[in-house]
């Protein structure tokens, strides 16, 4: 049988994680019989783009992100409508996409992952065109992302020293939404996250319900509750049990129009992103190849 092409792309600096071991945990562990292969660093922001845009129109079969959810999306966003295969290998700080898809949180486990070569397709999403994967957000959590982008320390740590600083002064925004063109939502939110998959990651589901293959995106308004319900949020979260809150209203559409009142950050796969103040979100169904411990038609 022909060997597949297989190209890993490496952020050296996501996470925490060290990556010295890597290309010796690659040499022994990867199934040479069934891929050729080839590791490359990233040096810059985008950089992870560039790479596998190239990848693809190399016919290279798999690519292969090791990094975080923001790499994951800048591998990934050049591979939606192709037939080359996305492979993690979760290596980042929350690690939100990995989770959802129970892909191993270690080089090992998800290396014998990709050697068993399991795929199915998953939905993506745009808003304009700038492509998302796992979940991205208005609000509080766009916040959350721009400050945790700037810190230098990374972990799940830093990103709850961001919340507890910064909760109580953030005032809620007015937005209107329009999912599918026919209901008309009017609120003031803490923030609102449009999940394709159901977790920010650091296992705080946002979304329980949440299904990469259904044509449909979460769309997860949160009011601000009073800091003393606070607690009870956090474990909510933590259990998947988000949805049960009084404070967190779920709808699920296939395109949303977003109205606010000015231009702000956004959250992208846990990236800062400024856009235009009116969002226009749609989701790409079957978009993208993914390899994963099973298909996701046996529930992941």
């Amino acid at each position: 049988m022909k060997k597949k092409k297989l190209l890993f792309i490496v952020n050296p600096i996501s996470g925490s994680s060290h990556k010295e071991s890597f290309p010796g945990l690659v040499d022994s562990l990867l199934d040479k019989s069934k891929y050729d292969y080839e590791i490359k660093y990233t040096e810059r922001a985008g950089h992870a783009s560039e790479i596998s845009k190239t990848a693809v129109a190399e016919n290279v079969d798999v690519v292969v992100a090791v990094g975080g959810d923001g790499t994951i999306n800048e591998v990934a966003r050049c591979l939606v409508n192709t037939t080359t295969q996305l492979g993690i290998i979760p290596s980042g700080s929350g690690n939100g996409l990995a989770r959802h898809l129970n892909i191993p949180l270690n080089f090992e486990g998800a290396l014998r992952l990709i050697n068993k070569g399991v795929c199915s397709k998953i939905d993506t999403a745009t808003i304009h065109d700038e492509v998302f994967i796992s979940i991205a957000g208005v609000g509080f959590d766009a916040l959350v992302a721009k400050l945790f982008a700037e810190n230098t320390n990374r972990g799940f740590f830093t990103y709850f020293k961001i919340v507890a600083a910064k909760f109580q002064s953030y005032k809620p925004k007015h937005y209107t939404l329009i999912l599918d063109n026919k209901t008309t939502i009017e609120t003031d939110a803490l923030f609102i996250a449009f999940a394709n998959s159901s977790q920010f990651g650091y296992n705080t589901t946002i979304a329980p319900e949440a299904k990469l293959n259904d044509g449909l995106l979460d769309v997860c308004v949160v009011e601000k509750p009073p800091i003393f319900e606070m607690p009870l949020i956090i474990n909510l979260l933590l259990l998947k049990r988000i949805h049960k809150s009084k404070f967190v209203q779920i709808y699920k559409a296939s395109e949303i129009l977003v109205k606010r009142n000015k231009n702000r950050t956004i959250n992208l796969d846990g990236e800062p992103l400024k856009l235009k103040k009116n969002l226009k979100i749609q989701v790409n169904p079957l978009s993208l190849n993914v390899l994963m411990p099973k298909t996701y038609e046996e529930e992941i």
